[in-house]
């Protein structure tokens, strides 16, 4: 009952707004669109409103989910046009706060004691309410100043009920809409799903803050604030309450002497060095969630909140991520369709001519332009929406990447107009190409792997007698399979001389960078012994193997 409450509930905004217009009705089956063009919304008069006013305007009606949901899908200019976009990215989280006193029994239940013995002082008015949580100022028994963020009660019912919904609507767009295959409606809402569903336990939200400031320790760049374990569960977190100008008042940053210049640059590096060095950043960078500590106006520290959302990218994605954007600064097409499909963001049939020359299509007029006048996050959009026209499909590590550098991007142009990203961005790119594939990144690759190596090496022999077994049992004739795995064995002991040799090659080369390099005489210095005891052995076996 409650959920057919909820279904006319948004039945009667979706008429309000005359969201019909939005629906391809051309497209519809006949029924569907005899209802549609027969339907009693007609009744109401056409806002007089820009498309993209009319659905962020029905979206606040609908609640904090369907705001979070905007929120989200303002990101996506791979499948909204921009000015709806735009319209979108105007969604807040407008929602009034629930009871003190139901905060309150959240917090007693999830910690076992009264709020009195927990803390030394508790705000009942709370700091800030969105739409998944509210947070409350404290002081603990020691001192500490504290915020206090309280999941909202019944939240998880409410979010289960209208994702049903959307699952419900996105499924009848992807199969009715000529452009529902393309644009996967059904995995939007599950990637949403996926987060929201995040956001709402705030232990994991916990650990996402200890490892960002495991991460950004004692650097100048980021503060991130300390987490209180000893306070926090799923429904409550306990975190230093921090102070600082909030980034978006730029009026009082300016006030206060701060470099700006410094200050977008610096969010800039943060990026990058979430991305490429730890491969663990957050994705929730609106100005709402950053602070900077003005205390030093020449060097300002950036502080960062609210972690539900963080992004990780594999090894692969790093590197191919990397050299495509250095190869954009070469403006060397031919290599970033190689790279597409190398990755497998495109099919591998992809026609590489073709490829090449629509993306040189889409970057030769941006390159003509300044390149602080060049938007980093809005060419990364034209880019993939140039590649899913050759059935790219969707990324969801990159457009989580793209939204983000989509924030940072805005809110350093904001700080600095003439920020050039790319001129910042790429010394950074090429310092940390250098490192993974020169001297440091090839040590650093073969500590890593040598145990594993070592540990497979003796299983290798046994397994390849096994296929080649299983291969003379399966062929049609015995006299081709007699002929194959006699090819296949010469194969195999070329194959393993070739292995010994690149081994001991190996060997050696790392040999010789630790008598030439000072990072590598420090790592072959620190090397465990059990590491080199290991190393001689194998390199013994190789020997004894190769003659």
């Amino acid at each position: 009952m409650t959920r057919l409450r909820r279904l006319f509930r948004i039945a009667w905004v979706f008429c309000r707004y005359r969201l019909d217009t939005f629906l391809p009705l051309a497209e519809l089956p006949t029924p569907l669109k005899i209802f549609f063009l027969l339907a009693p919304w007609h009744l109401f008069p056409q806002p007089k409103l820009s498309r993209g006013d009319r659905l962020r305007l029905a979206l606040e009606e609908l609640g904090p989910v369907f705001v979070k949901f905007g929120q989200i899908l303002s990101t996506r200019r791979d499948l909204l046009p921009d000015d709806m976009a735009d319209s979108l990215k105007q969604l807040q989280d407008r929602v009034p706060p629930f009871p003190s006193d139901q905060a309150r029994g959240i917090i007693e239940k999830s910690l076992g004691a009264p709020v009195a013995e927990l803390f030394a002082e508790f705000s009942p008015d709370p700091m800030a309410s969105a739409s998944v949580a509210q947070v409350h100022a404290a002081t603990l028994s020691n001192g500490q100043k504290v915020v206090v963020k309280v999941l909202r009660p019944g939240i998880e019912k409410v979010i289960r009920q209208d994702l049903g919904l959307m699952y419900l609507m996105a499924g009848l767009l992807e199969k009715y809409w000529a452009e529902g295959k393309r644009l996967h409606p059904v995995d939007v809402v599950a990637d949403y799903d996926s987060t929201i569903h995040d956001e709402l336990d705030l232990q994991r939200e916990a650990a996402n803050a200890s490892q960002l400031r495991r991460n950004f320790d004692n650097s100048p760049l980021i503060y991130i604030p300390f987490i209180d374990w000893d306070y926090t569960r799923k429904s409550v977190l306990v975190m230093e309450r921090i102070h600082g100008i909030p980034i978006a008042d730029v009026d009082t940053l300016r006030d206060a002497g701060v470099n700006m210049k410094v200050l977008a640059e610096k969010g800039v590096e943060i990026f990058f060095t979430q991305v490429f060095r730890d491969s663990f950043f957050h994705a929730d960078m609106h100005p709402g969630n950053i602070f900077v500590d003005a205390s030093n106006p020449a060097d300002p520290q950036y502080i960062a909140i609210d972690f539900g959302i963080v992004g990780t990218l594999a090894p692969d994605d790093q590197s191919y991520l990397a050299r495509n954007l250095l190869a954009f600064f070469r403006r060397d097409y031919r290599q970033v369709a190689q790279l597409h499909i190398q990755s497998g963001w495109v099919p591998p049939d992809t026609r590489i001519n073709e490829f090449e020359a629509a993306i040189r299509t889409v970057c030769e007029p941006i390159f003509e332009k300044p390149l602080k006048d060049i938007s980093f996050g809005h060419f990364l959009l034209r880019l993939f929406q140039t590649a899913r026209r050759f059935n790219m499909e969707v990324q969801p590590q990159l457009v989580l990447l793209q939204k983000t550098l989509l924030n940072v991007e805005g809110l350093g142009r904001q700080l600095y107009p003439d920020l050039d990203l790319w001129s910042t961005a790429q010394p950074f790119l090429e310092k940390w190409m250098r490192q993974r594939v020169g001297p440091a990144g090839l040590i650093k690759s073969l500590q890593t792997h040598l145990p594993s190596w070592l540990e497979q090496s003796p299983e290798m022999p046994q397994l390849v007698h096994d296929a080649l077994l299983q291969l003379r049992g399966s062929g049609p004739t015995e006299e081709q399979n007699r002929a194959t795995l006699a090819l296949m064995k010469e194969q195999q002991l070329r194959s393993e001389r070739r292995w010994r040799r690149g081994f001991i090659a190996a060997v050696l080369a790392v040999a010789a960078i630790a008598g030439s390099q000072p990072d590598a005489q420090q790592w072959v210095t620190d090397m465990p012994a059990w590491s080199w005891v290991l190393l001689a052995a194998a390199a013994g076996v190789m020997l004894r193997g190769s003659r």
